[in-house]
């Protein structure tokens, strides 16, 4: 997974998988899902990140975890 944040255009992207997608949905509140070819999302893109507060110019903290079952 890859997090990436233009602060130019306001715009959070998380890209799950790095397959081309080919449909993409916008949903309620400017989110936007992008999906592969399998049909599962690719990468989800937050729109005027900053305004909702998603994320803080200079306090950007990412946690991964990762659960063995």
């Amino acid at each position: 997974m890859r997090i990436q944040y233009d602060s130019e255009a306001d715009v959070l992207l998380l890209v799950l998988r790095e397959d081309p997608p080919v449909d993409a949905v916008e949903g309620q509140g400017g989110v936007i899902i992008s999906y592969g070819e399998d049909g599962d999302p690719v990468s989800v893109e937050f729109l005027n990140a900053s305004v909702r507060q998603l994320i803080r110019h200079g306090e950007v903290s990412v946690t991964v975890s990762t659960r063995v079952a």
